[in-house]
C-alpha cells in the first residue's frame, strides 16, 4: 500500500511518499522519498496574525507541485495537515479554499491535541520497554506537542504555544513556559524513572551533533553541554562550520532550550531520538483506517 502526506509546517513544508508491506501481518513502514522546503509561514503568523499574500502565493504554487508528484505516485490515499502557523492566520480559510480549487489538496487546519494524538499513531513505545513510562515531546516552529504514555498507553497529551520561531522571535510570554512547567510536573508527579522521546528536525540533528549511535538514548548532560557549544556560535557560523541550512541554524538552540526544559521539570535523565514526526504519524492513520475497512 502506498501513501503519500503533506506536512504544513510554521517552519517548513514536508511531503512524504511512503509504501507500507504488511504480507507477515507485521507491517513494515518504508520512507519511500521525502522533501522539505522551509518555507516559514510562522514568521507571517506568529507577527501579523496572517499569512502575507506574498507567501499564500508561494504555498499555493508548492502545493500544485505536490499534486503533481502525488498524481505520479499514485498513493491509494493522502492526508494534508496544517498546524500552528495556519492555526493562528486569521487569513487560513481563505488560503485553504485557494489551495482546494488551485491544486485539488484538501488541507486540514487541525488543533494542538489533534497533533499530538497523530504524532503519537508512529507507536514508538513498541519498540521499547513496554513497561517503561515515556514523555514524548515533539518541538515545531509554532508550537510543542507532549504526551504522556504508560505501559504503551496514551496517558496524558496537551499542546503548547512554545515553539522554535516563536522563541527566535520573543513571542513566547512567561505563563507559556509556567504552564509546561506546572503540566510536565502534574503530570509525572510520582512517576520514577521517565524516559523522554524527543521528535522534529532540531533534536535530530542535535543528536547527529551529539555523537550518538541511532537508536541509543542521548542522556540529558550530553544533550545540554551539546546545546552550549552550539550556542557559542553564531547563526552565520553554524551554517559554514556545520553545514547547516540556514532555516535549522538559527531554530536550534531554541528548540535546545524546549527539550532540555522538559527533561528537566519532569526530572528526566535521557532521550530517545528516532527519525519521525507528524507526516510520519499520518502514515500510520491512513494504514489503520484502510486495514480497519478492508477487515
Amino acid at each position: 500500500m502506498k501513501f503519500a502526506a503533506i506536512d504544513v509546517g510554521s517552519n517548513a513544508i514536508r511531503l512524504l511518499f511512503s509504501r507500507v508491506e504488511d504480507e507477515t501481518g507485521q507491517p513494515f513502514f518504508e520512507k519511500v522519498s521525502l522533501l522539505r522546503i522551509p518555507l516559514r509561514l510562522g514568521d507571517d503568523a506568529f507577527i501579523n496574525k496572517k499569512i502575507s499574500e506574498e507567501k499564500a502565493d508561494k504555498l499555493v504554487e508548492l502545493m500544485q507541485a505536490f499534486r503533481h508528484l502525488i498524481n505520479v505516485y499514485q498513493p491509494i490515499e493522502y492526508m494534508a495537515y496544517a498546524t500552528s502557523a495556519m492555526r493562528e492566520s486569521k487569513n487560513h480559510k481563505k488560503i485553504v479554499n485557494r489551495i482546494k480549487k488551485e491544486c485539488d489538496i484538501d488541507l486540514q487546519v487541525i488543533e494542538g491535541k489533534r497533533e499530538a494524538k497523530v504524532i503519537y499513531s508512529n507507536h514508538i513505545e513498541k519498540i521499547l520497554d513496554k513497561n517503561g513510562s515515556y514523555l514524548y515531546i515533539d518541538v515545531g516552529g509554532g508550537s510543542t506537542e507532549i504526551t504522556f504514555f504508560k505501559g504503551k498507553h496514551a496517558v496524558r497529551s496537551r499542546s503548547f504555544n512554545i515553539g522554535t520561531i516563536r522563541i527566535k522571535e520573543g513571542l513566547v510570554p512567561k505563563r507559556n513556559w509556567k504552564r509546561m512547567k506546572k503540566w510536565i510536573k502534574d503530570t509525572l508527579e510520582g512517576e520514577d524513572n521517565v524516559c523522554a522521546i524527543g521528535t522534529g528536525g532540531n533534536i535530530n540533528k542535535l543528536f547527529k551533533h551529539a555523537g550518538k549511535k541511532e537508536g541509543k538514548p542521548l542522556k540529558y548532560k550530553k544533550l545540554k553541554n551539546t546545546a552550549n557549544y552550539l550556542g557559542k556560535f553564531t547563526v552565520e557560523e553554524r551554517i559554514i562550520k556545520f553545514n547547516m541550512k540556514p532555516d535549522r541554524a538559527d531554530v536550534i538552540v531554541p528548540a535546545s532550550k524546549v527539550y532540555l526544559s522538559a527533561m528537566k521539570w519532569g526530572n528526566i535523565n535521557k532521550i530517545y531520538v528516532p527519525k519521525i514526526g507528524l507526516v510520519d504519524g499520518m502514515v500510520h492513520v491512513m494504514y489503520k483506517k484502510h486495514k480497519e475497512n478492508f477487515v
